[in-house]
């Protein structure tokens, strides 16, 4: 069983920044594709990056592309996303979420889910 553990979150001024982390369990992790997803209330949950299994592939959703980084370090097995420039709207709980593939953009691929972290960006 994978359990996926978020850190970092928390509240912050608009243009500041956060460091999320997520720390896994699964002992295969160096081979998951890993990924950051966000919910605000009200609204779906929407695919924020993702990161390949070597940290060698990345994507990010437009809303986020140029402000977050998506790494990882498999030694920890931990995964990364920088936040900066932060912007009211990027308030949402935060999830991390691991798949099965080497790497993966689609949503339905991911299997495993941590149990999220509140950011909150205040204007």
């Amino acid at each position: 069983q994978v359990q996926l553990v978020e850190s970092g979150g928390g509240l912050v001024q608009a243009g500041g920044s956060l460091r999320l982390s997520c720390a896994a369990s699964r002992r295969t992790f160096s081979r998951d594709g890993m990924g950051w997803f966000r919910q605000a209330p009200g609204k779906e949950r929407d695919l924020v990056a993702t990161i390949s299994w070597s940290g060698g592939n990345t994507y990010y959703a437009d809303f986020v592309k140029g402000r977050f980084t998506i790494s990882r370090d498999n030694a920890k097995k931990t995964v990364y996303l920088q936040m900066n420039s932060l912007k009211p709207e990027d308030t949402a709980v935060y999830y991390c979420a691991a798949t099965g593939r080497l790497y993966s953009r689609d949503y339905v691929d991911y299997n495993y889910w941590g149990q999220g972290t509140q950011v909150t960006v205040s204007s």
